[in-house]
């Protein structure tokens, strides 16, 4: 099946709808039909001030399809993934009891029992069965929420799409729960191709079996929608037919799916209408509008959600994937379009896009701000317009446009994107948003702009860079500065300079001029290994802890050493960086206390993937040391005898260039061992302090260029 054309916008359509849909039902998620009624109305538009709850907020819906899709990247990319490779994933992106899923227990939260059986070495799909978990376990709606990324690599093979959505679906679920995400898979993928909404569901049914629940339910639906022309009368019909009286658990597949034919088949094949009717519906808003809003968004493209009113403004491509790979956490929907579709395209066996020589910051698809908002610390208040529009690129055919009006001298307009975890952020209600920042000291950063050759005055413009601090108060710092005459244009480049150990928030760009005009940012992007020490700051202040993805037992902040690590059974990481990390060399003095191995981790993608110079004791009188690969189980790169004893300290080196690791672990006298081995398996990623069933400490750690 070739890829359709117009895919990457699609796609991007696609992830937004998701996106909007999962933020309009999330404030009221688990109401029925008659509170919503009572208290909010009818559901046109987003009602989070209402309710006193963020916008943008960190989701299973979200999490879990973004997330559990790497899948297909991390074992290749080929069409034989296996569910035991998804179940892995799982293993690896998730930390236990903080990310992504539910953590409501054994037997009632069907992700959280999935989850503790593959952590118990039972592979997908049992896992998931109902032989193993009983019907009512098995048939939860979590296996449908997950789903629309596996449909977004397939477009216009609805075969292929389903037959993802089982494997993918079969980690956790089993049953009329697998059916209802291979519908949903199906009519997706078909939606890059076909626009007729009867045609989508026809097709999507004949996959899976006449005599089930869902099959018999959407013929149901179908047959009630002819028959009643309020929507109305068929949620009732739902409600005694199929209701939550009839299909038990926390929130059951069969009444949620429900609603999603209900929005879709009386929508009219409109945005607004579709995501009201779901989300008015009850039940599990966000999850169902989630799933309408991904449909309709691939089905109708960006011009279909841009057709009703503002939706993407608010939203300007925010998401979080709080995951293992912290840096990937803070990120937005157009990096995540250009994720998804590089799958796709790999799956194709075409090559991957990288929009402005792989810039993070493109801005190529229509209307994308890549999270760049007005700088809430403006002093010159609504001067600033943010707008994607045609042109004004070196290498591209898109930029972003900063209008700027009614400046006064001495006022500026300042624009930025966060890359850690921002302010409204901190105390956030509900799934926990682990992340690590995107940006650090020592990366070379560069950025394109352009002025306006009709602006009538020259424009000053600044980067910068919001710095967490003292107490957690952010802090300017001012970067390399141009000015930019009409129709002039630069480059900057920036070695990001230390912040003593300090996260960066957000990047940014500043202009100052006269009156009005617009200055045209074109790509901002970075790259390299960075250059930092992460320690204790002498001035307080938690977000310094708070960049540290803590996949550890007990990572408690009130130790007196700077870093107490405590795992309880199995191996725990305190994870910082992100993949694009290659070449460098990490350090770190750990003091292990008791523990069966302890040390230092290098190109870190998660719990379960990394490069590791550990000591350990395996039975030993004395102790060995050890270079090994995390992947699907511990690979020996190379060990030597190593005698070392609790209480003592010990420094680590790890080095990673290319195919090449060298680790060196020196005691306190001075005399140690140096481990050298090749392999190519890991090929970017973060740092990470690693300890195995029991505790050790540690107070500064550093990453430089190799």
């Amino acid at each position: 099946m070739p890829i359709p054309s117009d895919y990457t916008e699609r796609v991007y359509a696609g992830v937004l709808g998701k996106i909007i849909g999962v933020y309009l039902g999330r404030p009221f998620e688990g109401w029925t039909y008659d509170r919503i009624m009572a208290e909010l109305g009818e559901i046109w538009y987003y009602v989070h001030e209402k309710r006193g709850t963020p916008l943008i907020v960190t989701d299973d819906d979200i999490s879990g399809t973004f997330t559990f899709l790497r899948a297909l990247p991390d074992y290749g990319n080929t069409r034989d993934l296996a569910p035991a490779q998804i179940g892995q994933t799982w293993l690896n992106y998730i930390i236990e009891g903080r990310t992504i899923l539910w953590w409501g227990g054994m037997g009632n939260s069907t992700e959280h029992t999935a989850y503790l059986r593959l952590k118990h070495g039972i592979t997908a799909p049992l896992s998931g069965s109902i032989a193993l978990n009983g019907r009512v376990v098995a048939e939860q709606i979590g296996s449908q929420i997950f789903i629309d990324g596996w449909a977004m690599v397939a477009p216009g093979d609805p075969e292929l799409a389903a037959d993802l959505a089982r494997r993918a679906a079969s980690v956790s679920h089993d049953g009329e729960a697998i059916y209802g995400a291979q519908v949903l898979a199906a009519m997706e993928a078909q939606a890059f191709v076909e626009r007729d909404l009867n045609v989508l569901i026809d097709t999507a049914v004949s996959f899976i079996p006449a005599d089930s629940i869902i099959y018999r339910m959407i013929n149901d639906i179908r047959e009630w929608h002819a028959e009643f022309p309020d929507w109305r009368q068929t949620r009732d019909q739902i409600v005694a037919n199929y209701g939550y009286d009839r299909y038990g658990g926390n929130c059951h597949m069969v009444p949620n799916h429900a609603l999603i034919h209900l929005g879709l088949l009386y929508g009219d094949d409109d945005f607004q209408k579709s995501l009201m009717i779901t989300n008015t519906a009850g039940w599990d808003t966000d999850c169902n509008s989630g799933n309408v809003g991904c449909l309709l968004g691939i089905k109708n493209g960006l011009a279909g959600i841009n057709a009703g009113p503002d939706w993407r403004g608010p939203v300007a491509d925010r998401l979080y994937l709080p995951t293992a790979d912290g840096g990937r956490a803070i990120t937005d929907a157009v990096r995540e379009t250009y994720h998804v579709v590089n799958i796709g395209r790999a799956l194709a066996g075409e090559p991957p896009l990288a929009p402005k020589g792989g810039a993070r910051f493109h801005f190529e698809l229509p209307g994308s701000v890549q999270g760049f908002i007005a700088d809430e610390h403006v002093e010159a208040r609504g001067t600033l317009q943010i707008e994607n529009v045609p042109g004004h690129s070196a290498r591209g055919s898109r930029s972003l446009a900063l209008r700027y009006r009614k400046l006064a001298p001495g006022r500026v307009a300042r624009a930025a994107t966060a890359t850690f975890v921002p302010p409204e952020a901190i105390k956030m209600p509900g799934y926990t948003l682990l992340a690590s920042p995107a940006l650090y000291p020592g990366q070379r950063l560069s950025a394109h702009v352009r002025a306006d050759g009709a602006d009538p005055a020259p424009v000053q413009c600044r980067l910068y860079l919001m710095v967490y601090g003292a107490d957690d108060d952010l802090v300017r710092t001012s970067g390399p500065e141009a000015l930019l005459s009409p129709g002039g244009d630069h480059t900057f480049t920036w070695r990001i300079p230390d912040t003593g150990g300090q996260p960066i928030a957000a990047i940014g760009i500043e202009l100052a001029g006269h009156g009005h005009g617009t200055v045209y940012l074109d790509y901002l992007t970075w790259d390299g290994a960075p250059e930092v020490s992460f320690g204790r700051p002498a001035h307080g202040g938690t977000m310094w802890r708070r960049a540290w993805v803590d996949g550890t037992s007990a990572y408690e902040r009130w130790w007196p050493e700077t870093y107490r690590l405590i795992q309880n059974e199995g191996t725990g990481l305190l994870i910082q960086g992100g993949r694009d990390w290659s070449d460098y060399r990490a350090a770190a003095t750990l003091t292990p206390h008791m523990a069966a191995a302890c040390g230092l981790g290098a190109r870190v993608q998660g719990m379960r993937r990394y490069y590791a110079l550990l000591i350990a004791r395996d039975g030993s009188d004395t102790g060995v040391a050890r270079l090994i690969r995390a992947l699907d189980g511990a690979t020996v790169l190379a060990e030597t005898p190593f005698a070392w004893e609790y209480y003592q300290s010990y420094a680590f080196e790890l080095e990673v260039v290319g195919g090449v690791l060298r680790g060196t672990v020196r005691g306190p006298g001075g005399a140690g061992v140096t481990l050298s081995a090749s392999d190519t398996m890991l090929d970017g990623g973060g740092i990470g302090l690693i300890i195995s069933e029991g505790r050790a400490a540690a107070e500064h750690v550093t990453v430089r260029p190799a």
